[in-house]
């Protein structure tokens, strides 16, 4: 508990790490309850979701970055822009690296650039540990070490963390929150994130949408959440609301992809995200699905900013 010897601490987190490096699933597992897309699919995380981790002594904002990457396209661009510009104003920066994963190109390529971020602390988060031994645990955390030393970053601590097994994640929580400013809460107690439901439930659509889909779609998907409004007409003790959104891909031929035959995958999308949304917004949801073609539209400004990015 918050004593006069520990005063009260707030502010924002990051965390970054290479695409599908484990860090929407344990933003998920600080926060307790599902805030950030998680997907088995790289890339899928585009908006900044906060999630916010209450206790009693501090309040921790999770900024939840896209991996950073070596960009292809416009949009690719842009997500690099975006996580560079939220590096520069938090007051912790998570590296998230998997201990199932030697560390690579990609893992250093973003080393480089914390390296140059001097003044924010760092922590190192090895994730996914319940896919290794310890030898392999031991081997991956010497090698993390040797990599600050290289590139001058001295992390303020080192975390092995498993977010699957829930475990150290309360130690993950601690670790960071002692290194963020004293200060009064920044959101009120029970908020758990501030992203707009109308995002929250765009990114609940495109997850469902994500799953289980061939590999060629995952950049090629955006959901714009058109209206949510509650149906008229219904007694107070049974409302409903009505939630239009479109699937936008970038090709006819990914259109029978996402629909599937007869329309079973779009149903089926359709199902899994309702019961997400019904969770998320506590109340009946009637889920109307559109699948609409917006040709190339990463690569098209008009398009990138109708589309939100």
């Amino acid at each position: 508990m918050s004593s006069p010897s520990s005063p009260y601490r707030s502010g924002f987190a990051c965390f970054v790490g290479r695409p599908n490096a484990g860090k929407s699933t344990l933003t998920n597992a600080l926060v307790g309850t599902k805030v950030a897309i998680t997907s088995d699919r790289p890339q899928t995380t585009r908006h900044t979701v906060r999630g916010i981790v209450h206790r009693p002594d501090a309040q921790l904002v999770l900024v939840d970055t896209p991996g950073l990457h070596k960009p292809r396209t416009l949009l690719g661009e842009r997500l690099n822009d975006l996580v560079r510009s939220t590096w520069a104003e938090v007051d912790v920066i998570g590296f998230c690296l998997p201990a199932d994963q030697k560390l690579g190109p990609g893992d250093r390529f973003i080393a480089k650039e914390l390296a140059e971020i001097k003044k924010t602390p760092k922590v190192a988060i090895v994730t996914k540990t319940d896919l290794v031994d310890s030898k392999r645990l031991a081997e991956q955390l010497i090698a993390i070490h040797q990599l600050g030393l290289e590139l001058g970053i001295e992390w303020a601590e080192i975390i092995p963390v498993s977010a699957v097994g829930d475990k150290q994640v309360d130690l993950a929580a601690d670790l960071i929150t002692k290194l963020l400013p004293e200060g009064q809460p920044l959101y009120p107690d029970g908020d758990l994130t501030d992203e707009p439901e109308q995002i929250m439930v765009a990114e609940l659509i495109r997850e469902a949408a994500l799953e289980g889909v061939r590999d060629e779609l995952p950049h090629s998907l955006a959901v714009v959440v058109e209206e949510m409004i509650p149906r008229e007409g219904r007694p107070a003790d049974r409302p409903l609301l009505d939630i239009h959104a479109n699937v936008y891909i970038e090709r006819q031929s990914q259109k029978a992809i996402v629909i599937g035959a007869k329309g079973s995958r779009l149903k089926h999308v359709g199902t899994t995200a309702r019961k997400h949304i019904e969770a998320l917004l506590g109340t009946p949801v009637y889920l109307d699905l559109h699948v609409k073609v917006a040709k190339d539209w990463q690569r098209d400004p008009k398009q990138l900013r109708k589309l939100g990015f």
